[in-house]
């Protein structure tokens, strides 16, 4: 496929599916705000608990659809996930976000995950970027620098993974139930080095440029594999950086792959984006040998060297087609170019719903869809899904001419 074709194709996959599921079926008429819960096939649980996550990647694809197509629907949506996240989630007694609430907004968990504050940062950056909001980046400052006093570890470097209510010590470090209760994790160092990235770029300081070089440092140190040539992301971590856990996950790896370049190039360090550029070209490979099926689609997990979850997920899929064209751009290599337009082609030809909208959550090892999961929750959102179609309509534009 060549890319006038490729870039045709995603932009008619945004703008005739993910954009209209988005803005209208999400919506909350009766309580406002967006819904907790849509099942496989439509059906909305009226009484879901509502997510920090979602919210906040709500808030951030909204804000960024508006930065990059202008159209007013999304500015208004945009206002909207910020009138609920600020409601239901901002705790204005001892400052953050709350992780989870009812479906009337009153709060359920009161935890700080260090995780939902990086996309809440992430998400008000990019509302700053689109609008010019200069509340919405004094938040996200503030936010930056409320994390910074109460998880960041000055013994061990990097950042506790939760605090509780009133940024004490937590009882239970975990992200989710799938989750290791440790102390530090590569999902949510690799977040909030998204987040800062987005907040240096809203406005450059000496204050974010530190931390985006202290991240780098922490990927470099302690949280990227030290084989150059079996590349992966170690995920868990004790607080002196042990490692934890031997497993990887393919869609973290590729989607760090144009992450961790992202943040050097916006740091505007030479030395560091070198680095960096040396570290996706690697990760991007390792997942092209070991990761990615014939028919494009990417394993969910895998270690030493083997596969050991052949499951395809949505953002991992996503993020496959935006990583592997990112290490084309750095290498010139045709198998990155295939490797991309594959996993776009497994995205359409068996992740896109046709019949009720958005993607569904996975394609099991067997080839049958996953119809238990669902369409929307806390964790089902369009950040990955629109986040590829923004960030590739734009590579593809700026790169002209015909695939190889």
């Amino acid at each position: 496929m060549d890319r006038p074709a490729l870039r045709g194709a995603i932009a008619r996959e945004l703008e005739t599916n993910l954009l209209p599921f988005w803005r209208e079926r999400s919506l909350d008429h009766r309580r406002g705000g967006f819904i907790g819960e849509m099942a496989n096939d439509g059906t909305v649980r009226e009484d879901a608990q509502r997510g920090l996550i979602l919210n906040a990647r709500l808030l951030w694809t909204f804000s960024a659809l508006y930065r990059e197509l202008g159209d007013e629907r999304d500015l208004a949506l945009a206002r909207r996930a910020l009138e609920a996240l600020e409601t239901a989630f901002h705790d204005r007694e001892h400052g953050g976000y709350f992780w989870r609430t009812d479906a009337e907004g009153r709060p359920l968990d009161t935890s700080k995950k260090v995780y939902g504050q990086a996309f809440c940062i992430y998400a008000l950056a990019e509302l700053h970027r689109a609008t010019g909001d200069a509340a919405a980046f004094d938040a996200a400052t503030a936010l930056l620098g409320l994390v910074d006093r109460h998880a960041r570890d000055p013994r061990f470097g990097g950042w506790i993974e939760a605090r509780a209510r009133a940024w004490s010590e937590a009882d239970d470090l975990r992200l989710s139930d799938k989750d290791m209760d440790v102390a530090k994790s590569m999902n949510t160092h690799l977040h909030l080095l998204e987040a800062v990235t987005n907040l240096h770029r809203a406005r450059p300081s000496a204050a974010t440029a530190e931390r985006l070089a202290e991240l780098l440092a922490i990927f470099d140190r302690h949280i990227l594999g030290p084989d150059p040539l079996d590349r992966h992301l170690r995920p868990f971590f004790d607080e002196r950086w042990n490692v934890c856990s031997d497993s990887y996950t393919f869609g973290h790896d590729i989607e760090a792959a144009w992450l961790l370049s992202e943040a050097a190039e916006v740091l505007g360090d030479p030395p560091a984006l070198e680095k960096a550029t040396g570290w996706a070209i690697d990760l991007a490979r390792t997942a092209l040998a070991q990761g990615l099926g014939p028919d494009g689609g990417l394993a969910y997990e895998g270690r030493a060297g083997e596969v050991t979850n052949r499951d395809h997920d949505w953002w991992c899929q996503a993020e496959a087609v935006i990583g592997f064209w990112h290490a084309f751009s750095l290498t010139g290599e045709p198998a990155f170019a295939e490797a991309s337009a594959r996993s776009w082609s497994f995205i359409d030809r068996f992740l896109v719903d046709r019949v009720h909208g958005d993607w569904h959550w996975r394609v099991k090892a067997d080839g049958e869809v996953d119809r238990a999961e669902p369409k929307v929750s806390e964790w089902k959102c369009p950040y990955h899904s629109v986040r590829m179609c923004l960030e590739m309509m734009r590579r593809l534009a700026d790169a002209g001419g015909a695939a190889p």
